[in-house]
């Protein structure tokens, strides 16, 4: 195991390839000596997304760096381009979906940075969460 970093090049961030997306964990417990904080630049490539779900014990922000991506936070959704962000309390269902035809990257930012329960539960097949978003009906 690597010591934790204090400065984090792409190439020293942690790589996941998770459902589509790639992600780039730029800072949490692991990877730097963060203990109240992650934060990962994700790739949504075009028509993919992060379907509903929620983070029992994590508070998050989405910020949008590139393209645009359909962010929902419970039931209202909303279009978010460069510079725009939402912010998600503990708990609360959500998703964000790239329905353009172009890559979208977004940083997500956690805290804090590790959690005793899941880190995130998937509700998508749910109602009303399987009738919302662009994969539904």
């Amino acid at each position: 195991m690597r010591p934790p970093l204090r400065f984090v090049t792409k190439k020293d961030a942690l790589l996941e390839e998770f459902k589509g997306r790639t992600n780039y964990w730029l800072c949490r417990p692991g990877v730097t000596e963060a203990k109240d904080l992650q934060v990962c630049e994700a790739t949504l490539p075009p028509h993919e997304g992060h379907g509903f779900h929620t983070h029992p014990e994590l508070e998050e922000v989405i910020y949008v760096l590139k393209g645009e991506v359909t962010q929902w936070v419970e039931k209202a959704a909303r279009k978010l381009g460069p510079g725009d962000s939402a912010h998600i309390p503990a708990g609360v269902v959500h998703a964000t979906f790239n329905e353009s035809g172009q890559d979208a990257v977004i940083l997500a930012i956690l805290s804090p940075g590790s959690c005793a329960g899941p880190f995130a539960v998937d509700v998508s097949a749910q109602e009303p969460w399987s009738k919302l978003g662009p994969k539904a009906g």
